[in-house]
């Protein structure tokens, strides 16, 4: 566990009930919501708040995320948000942040983001400012054991794919359409929680085109997941039809490694690249339960060799 010293209090809240899913817990796009609000509390620590960011056009962006699930949260749940700074360098910083249950203290969910500085308009990375840097150096942790991965391993991005090597790798296509208003930013850009939305709403179509469940029919069966990672290749504006396409990585007893692509669906260039670890859950004993038997064998024969993030 970090030392509570090591880092800062960033964000403060409860869970509300148009945040659970059918599983009856918080959906994972709500915990990547709130650490944007964490990380936008840590901006204003580090020099670079509001008012900043308005007056030079500049922002914290996340390129790269690393998160693990530990506790499911329900609605009502009370949480907080800590923070520090992992590593800095020239034009972009790495962060780690934390929700903890406010009772109880538990760590609920981890963050390690990679974090470009940015131009606003021209959507090009800039060097860090000295002030941001020496702000950063007084919030300086280090990632605990429980933030590791664990089920994935951090490896460097893959070259982005296209749309067509999804296609010829046999992935399918689990969600597909135009980015809305309200998945964007006040730029106009998607949300990094609306990344994670989109695989999320997905999820279902997945299920049914390679176990053939109707997650709606099973009400006693759900799915939870335990890490993902995310590579931000593109930023998709309003308008943008996006299509996502995904593939089995890795099997096991009790755990599925699943690989999502989404790409640009007019020019086929990779918009982010993902991948998760997660389990079949009983509902009713809130437990993992392992893949049956019959299943894992439809499985395998659905794993991709080498796709990855």
């Amino acid at each position: 566990m970090s030392n509570m010293n090591d880092l800062i209090e960033v964000a403060r809240s409860s869970v509300q009930a148009w945040e659970c899913d059918q599983m009856g817990h918080m959906n994972v796009q709500f915990y990547v919501d709130r650490m944007e609000q964490g990380l936008a509390a840590l901006a204003v620590e580090l020099g670079i708040g509001p008012s900043v960011a308005r007056r030079d056009g500049v922002r914290l962006l996340v390129r790269d995320l690393h998160v693990r699930f530990l506790r499911e949260q329900h609605s009502g749940a009370p949480f907080f948000f800590r923070a520090g700074i992992v590593e800095l360098r020239d034009s972009n910083l790495r962060v780690y942040l934390e929700m903890l249950n406010t009772v109880s203290r538990d760590v609920a969910a981890t963050f390690v983001a990679e974090v470009d500085f940015i131009d606003v308009a021209e959507r090009r990375v800039l060097p860090l400012p000295s002030a941001v840097r020496s702000m950063g150096e007084k919030l300086r942790t280090e990632v605990p054991a429980h933030g590791q991965p664990r089920g994935l391993v951090l490896h460097a991005p893959r070259p982005a794919p296209k749309l067509d090597d999804a296609d010829d790798l046999g992935m399918v296509r689990i969600w597909q359409g135009a980015v809305c208003r309200d998945q964007a930013d006040e730029h106009g850009y998607l949300t990094t929680r609306h990344f994670m939305g989109i695989v999320a709403d997905g999820i279902p179509n997945l299920l049914v085109q390679v176990e053939g469940r109707d997650r709606s029919k099973t009400p006693g069966l759900g799915g939870a997941a335990l890490e993902y990672r995310f590579v931000y290749r593109r930023q998709p504006r309003v308008g943008d039809v996006l299509t996502l396409r995904s593939g089995l990585k890795e099997l096991g007893e009790k755990v599925y490694v699943w690989c999502h692509w989404l790409f640009d669906l007019e020019t086929g260039a990779a918009v982010a690249t993902a991948e998760a670890v997660a389990i079949a859950l009983d509902l009713e004993t809130r437990r993992a339960i392992p893949i049956p038997e019959a299943l894992r064998g439809h499985l395998a024969g659905r794993v991709i060799p080498g796709i990855g993030v």
